[in-house]
């Protein structure tokens, strides 16, 4: 009789996967030095195409082993957190203005 007898075993519930916030990596003003530099090591190229050996590797030495690196390394600016946005500020320089 035993045998017949199922037993029933709890299953749990698989936990809904909590969201992570996560930070992109890079933020818009690196890869606004990443495309300066890209249009940078093109130009050398093009440089170095219409056989100019003075100003082609000037280019491209600036573009790969300064302005790529560069777009790489900087961080995001951190405000400190007693900080006001911008907005804020500008509103205060235009009522400064009024004032004079």
């Amino acid at each position: 009789m035993n045998k017949d007898k199922k037993i029933k075993q709890k299953t749990q519930k698989p936990r809904p996967k909590e969201k992570v916030k996560t930070t992109p990596l890079f933020s818009r003003r690196n890869y606004l030095w990443f495309g300066i530099g890209i249009i940078v090591i093109v130009i050398g190229y093009i440089f170095l195409g219409m056989g100019d050996i003075t100003l082609a590797p000037i280019l491209l030495v600036l573009g790969y082993c300064v302005i790529i690196p560069i777009s790489i390394l900087i961080g995001e600016k951190k405000r400190k957190p007693d900080q006001k946005p911008e907005k804020n500020n500008l509103i205060k320089r235009k009522l400064k203005k009024t004032d004079r």
